[in-house]
């Protein structure tokens, strides 16, 4: 059994998904800090100075300065502002995921159909004509009707 679990691990497509997933782990964490240390302050700014992290309803009806305020006194919250952040982190996933595939998929274009061939042999005399003849130069026959006997 063990034999069969390392030849499973060791399969090519086993280790290329484990690749993957570390990478795209990796990635995720790029963006996320891409979005949150980068994009959201700049937003943030230009809507005078509003942290999206920190927007958030609580549904106790009472007011906290902070999210974190909130959650320390246990008020129930939906913490909008940090869905808004998981939203565009992954909208920009998405898009860079599209991108990439896009590339992959214009290095691997299928090989174009093979052209017609140019040239066909004469039934009657075997002679190389082009293939849209439709008498045979060198014996005359008809090769469109019935062939000469």
């Amino acid at each position: 059994m063990l034999k069969e679990f390392k030849e499973f691990i060791m399969r090519g497509n086993v280790v290329d998904l484990a690749v993957g997933v570390i990478i795209g782990a990796a990635f995720g964490a790029i963006v996320s800090s891409l979005v949150s240390d980068i994009m959201m302050p700049p937003i943030g700014m230009m809507m005078k100075g509003v942290n999206f992290a920190d927007m958030f309803a609580a549904l106790d009806g009472k007011t906290y300065p902070s999210l974190a305020e909130a959650v320390k006194a246990g008020a129930p919250v939906i913490a909008y502002g940090k869905f808004l952040n998981t939203l565009l982190n992954f909208v920009i996933v998405a898009f860079v995921i599209f991108l990439l595939i896009k590339q992959v998929n214009r290095f691997n274009k299928p090989a174009p159909a093979p052209a017609a061939p140019a040239m066909k042999d004469c039934p009657m005399c075997t002679t190389s004509i082009a293939a849209a003849a439709k008498r045979c130069p060198a014996c005359t026959s008809d090769l469109i009707g019935s062939s000469r006997a």
